[in-house]
C-alpha cells in the first residue's frame, strides 16, 4: 500500500465517523437521518446515470439491502438518542464484524483462521468492557440493544452487499442503486411512523444532513477505490480506525466524558476488528 492510498483510507475512516457525528449533533437524530436518506437518492441516481446497467438478477439483492439498511439506520438513530457517540459507535461498529465472523464460521464455507478467532474473542472482550461502562456510569442502558441491533443489521447488509455486488456485474452501479433503495425506504418508513413533522424545516439541519450524506458516499467510494489498488484485507482493517476517530470527535467536539476504561475498550475493539479483517 502506497502512502497516498494509506492516507486516503484514513480519510475514508474519518468521513465515516464524521457523518455519524453530524447525525448525533442535531437536535432530532431521526430528522437528521431522514435528510441524509433523502439526499442519498439524487446521489445514487447521479452515479447510475454515468455507470453501466446492473444485471437484473441483482434487483432482489438491492431490495434486500435497502430493507436491512433501514434497520441499520433505525437502530443507530435510536441508539444516538440515548447515548454518546464515543459509546455507541464503537459498540455498533465493532460488534458487526464479530457477527459476520461468527455467522461465517457457523454457516458459510469460508475457512476461519486462528487469527480471526482471536479477533472474535478480542472483540467480545472490548465490547463487554465498553458495555460495562454504561452500567458503571449510570448511562441509559437502552442504548445497548439499539447499538447491537444496528450491528446485526450492518452484519446482514455486509453479507448481502458482498453477494449482490458480485451478481450485479457493476459494483459501483450496485452501490448507487442501494443508495436509492435505502434512501427511499428509510424516508417513507419514517414518514409512515412519524408523519411529515419528522422532516426538519430549518436550513442548518438540511445543510448538516446533506453534508453527512455526501460524507457517507465519499467514505464508501474511497474505500472501494482503495480496494482496487491495495490488498482488500489491509484496507478493511485500516478503515476500522473510524472507531478511534469517532471516540476522539465525541471527546473533543462534543465534550463527552473520556475515561481510561472507555479509551481501553475502544483500542481493544479496534484491535479485534483488525484481527478479523487480516
Amino acid at each position: 500500500m502506497t502512502l497516498g492510498v494509506f492516507f486516503a483510507v484514513l480519510g475514508s475512516a474519518f468521513l465515516h465517523a464524521l457523518w455519524n457525528a453530524l447525525i448525533k449533533v442535531g437536535t432530532s437524530k431521526v430528522g437528521g437521518m431522514v435528510i441524509l436518506s433523502i439526499v442519498e437518492v439524487p446521489i445514487g441516481l447521479a452515479v447510475i446515470a454515468v455507470t453501466p446497467a446492473i444485471n437484473p438478477a441483482a434487483i432482489p439483492w438491492v431490495l434486500a439491502a435497502g430493507c436491512t439498511h433501514f434497520a441499520y439506520k433505525f437502530f443507530l438513530t435510536y441508539a444516538y438518542d440515548r447515548g454518546d457517540l464515543s459509546r455507541v459507535y464503537p459498540i455498533a461498529r465493532g460488534a458487526a464484524p464479530m457477527v459476520v465472523a461468527l455467522v461465517g464460521a457457523a454457516f458459510l464455507a469460508d475457512a476461519v483462521s486462528g487469527m480471526q478467532y482471536a479477533g472474535i474473542v478480542t472483540l467480545g472482550a472490548g465490547i463487554l468492557l465498553m458495555a460495562r461502562g454504561v452500567f458503571s456510569r449510570g448511562e441509559d442502558r437502552a442504548l445497548l440493544p439499539f447499538a447491537l441491533g444496528s450491528a446485526c443489521a450492518t452484519a446482514t447488509y455486509t453479507m448481502i452487499d458482498g453477494l449482490g455486488a458480485r451478481v450485479s456485474g457493476v459494483p459501483a452501479a450496485y452501490v448507487a442503486w442501494v443508495f436509492v433503495a435505502d434512501g427511499t425506504f428509510f424516508t417513507l418508513g419514517m414518514l409512515a411512523l412519524r408523519g411529515w413533522d419528522v422532516i426538519p424545516r430549518d436550513g442548518r439541519a438540511w445543510r448538516l444532513g446533506a453534508f453527512a450524506s455526501a460524507a457517507s458516499y465519499g467514505a464508501y467510494a474511497v474505500s472501494i477505490w482503495a480496494m482496487t489498488i491495495a490488498p482488500i484485507a489491509v484496507v478493511a482493517a485500516l478503515r476500522e480506525t473510524s472507531i478511534l476517530f469517532a471516540v476522539l470527535i465525541g471527546w473533543l467536539a462534543f465534550g463527552e466524558k473520556m475515561t481510561g476504561e472507555k479509551a481501553l475498550a475502544s483500542a481493544i475493539i479496534v484491535a479485534g476488528v483488525m484481527l478479523t479483517r487480516l
